[in-house]
């Protein structure tokens, strides 16, 4: 007979503590007329919100480092740049922490912005109203492309001054405070590049930026459900996507102004981007110029020093002359003509001081000669 032991009191409490290890984040949703919900829920409830897997949920999460990334999924678009983590639906927008305080200028900018279709419709004209996607995309690029350019001016607001005083007094206070500003450039230009990088991506594919447009794919694929392919679209991603861009011209019929929208959209933001990145390498040419000042101004100071010890070497070589002849005469050797002869003293003492002399001039003349010291 079997018999069913109990649970002991420690195993329900690991059971209980591995239930609770899922761990929630905070989500802010905003829908189409501005209003915003906050969410805690975990990444299962938010894949099965949105339709999209786990790996696309993964390139959002902080702890990972991902680089900048627009993927434009069937129903979604999945948004990774720097602080801004969002999935884009064509009816809502998910925010990822909204307690951040890089994160909350965002969330005034959509709820400001979003509701352009409503506003569109009760003046009565919608017909050039951006899709609600666009609206989303276009604020997102433009938060983190300000954000961007004011990281840039606040670093050259800063840097050139230091710069200025590098050049003019070389320290180690300014050296350090020089090579932060140096550390904090390099940081900043790399993050730049990946998005400028990433835009530059998108306009180069048609087919990347038309997967962007969620409302012509469902459009798109309504079509294609009416005619009898519903029953196996949702069970083959690949397939789904294949027809979701096949929809695309079939619904248009050639016409690109959606994909055109877009694009002039990325264009723009492009070209920010690409301004401030512009900013940055003409900031590092600055740093490297003053690079090379100071180097300069180093070898100068060394090719001082070096004549400086031109001179001191040639000065103790002839010292040392006129030290061998007192030192000659100083030795305690009995000899005859060092009797009644005390007036050669001077003489011998004026006639090594004038050899020297005359050898230090000429090796100083000639040093000259060859350009070996400045004149």
């Amino acid at each position: 007979m079997a018999h069913v032991m109990p649970l002991d009191s420690q195993s329900q409490a690991v059971v209980t503590v591995k239930k609770k290890a899922q761990p929630c984040r905070s989500w802010i949703v905003l829908d189409s007329r501005g209003e915003s919900t906050v969410l805690d829920v975990d990444k299962h409830a938010i894949m099965r919100r949105v339709n999209i897997h786990a790996r696309d949920l993964r390139i959002l999460d902080p702890l990972l480092s991902y680089p900048s990334t627009i993927l434009g999924r069937d129903r979604a678009i999945v948004l990774n740049l720097e602080h801004i983590k969002a999935i884009i639906t064509s009816e809502e927008v998910l925010l990822r922490d909204p307690s951040d305080e890089n994160v909350i200028p965002v969330v005034q900018q959509l709820q400001r912005r979003l509701p352009g279709e409503i506003v569109a419709d009760q003046a009565g004209d919608n017909e050039n109203d951006s899709p609600f996607e666009f609206r989303a995309l276009e604020v997102a690029l433009e938060s983190i492309c300000s954000f961007l350019a004011a990281r840039t001016l606040e670093l050259e607001d800063a840097a050139y001054p230091a710069l200025d005083d590098l050049t003019s007094q070389v320290s180690s206070r300014n050296l350090d405070r020089v090579r932060k500003l140096k550390s904090g450039m390099t940081r900043l230009t790399a993050r730049v590049q990946k998005v400028t990088d990433l835009l530059e991506q998108l306009l180069d594919d048609d087919d990347d930026m038309a997967d962007l447009y969620l409302t012509r794919k469902l459009s798109g694929a309504s079509t294609v459900s009416g005619s009898g392919a519903a029953n196996w679209y949702p069970a083959s991603p690949t397939i789904g996507s294949k027809i979701s861009r096949a929809s695309i011209v079939t619904v248009d019929h050639g016409d690109e102004n959606g994909v055109e929208e877009l694009e002039m959209l990325l264009e723009a933001y492009f070209m920010q981007i690409d301004g401030t990145l512009n900013k940055l390498t003409t900031l590092r040419e600055y740093i490297d110029d003053t690079e090379d000042y100071i180097n300069i101004q180093i070898d100068n100071h060394r090719n001082q020093l070096i004549q400086l010890e031109l001179f001191l070497s040639s000065g103790t070589v002839c010292l040392a002359i006129w030290s061998l002849v007192a030192g000659i005469f100083g030795v305690n050797i009995p000899y005859t003509w060092n009797t009644n002869h005390g007036y050669m003293f001077k003489w011998v003492v004026t006639a090594s001081a004038i050899l020297c002399s005359t050898l230090f001039i000429l090796t100083i003349s000639y040093a000259r000669y060859k350009g070996l010291v400045g004149s």
